[in-house]
């Protein structure tokens, strides 16, 4: 009896992985919706990506494979068997170039197929919420060739494709930032009218306050270890524009106009792009080649001198656990993770990440089965509630960032590099154009809706 039970519920399952329902769920998950499932799902594939490519470039790991008989070339051998494996390449940077190639080339296949699917009805839709155990087979064989690819040019080239994808990708995390603080603002002032006005406004006195002293001890901290008096000039120059245009914004989305055209907007929003933006200004400076300017963290720890601080990494030896890279990591789970359950009410924000008001929400009344069973709802049946092709070019932009991240934005041959330090200034200034934008177009444009 039990061995039949046991092979009902594997066909149930099978059902799951290989056919059209978006997901199976327990008595004890909650009701959910397809379109919210789906994008998990496809989420916790980057994010089993991003756990292998850690494994990959933890320190020692090549020394460990080393040690198993018959598997490296130059290891250990097992007499009458040749090793064939150069384990140089399945571990250390290049193994995760190689990782994040293939989610690259995964997530960008499905956003090429998903273009223009309008609803549920559409075939490719199927394709989209279901058959995970097959996408899981070809993320693994894309994934094994990838490993066959000659080193050549590939870092060289795959590196440059990778600065452009990061640059998109934070970008979309100030934008989903954005988003989220504004969803923040709104839910807490809502509650305040409803309820305990004094506690809800507290904590929102709190936090903005919170958000700024940690931007402004940021920016203290900048000016002391990250400049010097007659060297650093562009730290300083980064430092002082990013702390101007935080002032600026912060003026502006208080200002009456301001406030009068965009009620939602106040001081929390503006402190979260603040202290965000100190981030990328730290991460920035942090991959500046002048090792006098760019001290590291367990160099201001430990009191070293800056000469004794310079990286002795050799080729392909990255390391990614520094400060920053697990911040970045961070800041990117967060926003993988509220991409995907995202539903925003703001028209205007919904229409520039490709999502439909209120659509993908944060739950849902599921359909429970006579067995008892709950099993997502199909949402989508006369209108998709996101861009399933813009969504797998995000996670496809994401593969790219956190290629960049764990190898700290590394070149073959130069562990640290210039273009890394412009891409990220530049971009944390676009993003604060972004949200000045948000400020000032119901002022420019009075006749549209930016509600």
């Amino acid at each position: 009896m039990g061995a039949c039970m046991a092979l009902c519920s594997l066909a149930s399952c099978a059902s799951c992985l290989c056919g059209s329902a978006p997901c199976l769920l327990c008595s004890c998950c909650p009701s959910s919706k397809n379109s919210t499932v789906t994008r998990l799902v496809f989420s916790f594939f980057l994010l089993l990506g991003t756990l292998v490519s850690v494994i990959m470039i933890l320190p020692g790991m090549e020394a460990q494979l080393q040690q198993i008989p018959g598997f490296c070339q130059g290891g250990s051998t097992i007499p009458g068997l040749e090793n064939h494996v150069n384990c140089e390449v399945i571990v250390g940077y290049k193994s995760v170039y190689r990782m994040c190639f293939a989610m690259t080339c995964f997530f960008f296949f499905f956003s090429a197929i998903m273009v223009r699917v309008k609803s549920s009805k559409d075939p490719r839709a199927a394709i989209q919420n279901g058959f995970w155990f097959f996408k899981f087979l070809i993320l693994v064989g894309i994934t094994v060739g990838a490993f066959f690819i000659q080193d050549g040019t590939f870092h060289t080239v795959w590196f440059y494709f990778g600065v452009v994808g990061s640059f998109i990708f934070i970008i979309i995390q100030l934008i989903l930032l954005i988003d989220f603080a504004h969803s923040w603002n709104k839910i807490w002032v809502g509650n305040a009218e409803e309820g305990n006005s004094k506690c809800w406004f507290a904590g929102l006195l709190l936090f903005t306050f919170l958000h700024y002293a940690l931007a402004l001890t940021a920016v203290v901290l900048f000016y002391v270890y990250y400049t010097q008096s007659d060297n650093c000039t562009e730290h300083k120059v980064f430092i002082s524009l990013n702390l101007i245009f935080s002032v600026i914004i912060s003026i502006i989305s208080v200002l009456p106009k301001v406030q009068e055209a965009q009620p939602q907007s106040g001081l929390l929003q503006a402190s979260i792009i603040s202290l965000y933006t100190m981030y990328v200004t730290w991460s920035a400076m942090t991959n500046n080649p002048n090792r006098k300017c760019n001290p590291s963290l367990l160099a201001l720890v430990s009191n070293v001198s800056l000469s004794e601080s310079t990286p002795t990494n050799a080729p392909g030896q990255v390391q990614w656990w520094d400060a920053q890279s697990i911040v970045g990591l961070v800041i990117f789970l967060f926003c993988t993770l509220y991409a995907s359950i995202r539903s925003s009410s703001n028209a205007q924000m919904n229409k520039l990440m490709q999502t439909e008001e209120g659509g993908g929400g944060y739950g849902g009344e599921g359909e429970a089965g006579k067995d008892g069973v709950h099993r997502a709802v199909d949402n989508e049946e006369e209108e998709v509630t996101y861009s399933y092709s813009f969504f797998h070019f995000h996670l496809c932009l994401a593969s790219l960032y956190i290629m960049m991240t764990l190898t700290n934005w590394y070149q073959y041959g130069t562990y640290f590099t210039m273009p890394a330090v412009w891409v990220k200034i530049s971009s944390s200034w676009l993003g604060l154009g972004l949200y000045l934008w948000t400020l000032l177009a119901p002022l420019i444009f009075p006749d549209r809706d930016f509600s």
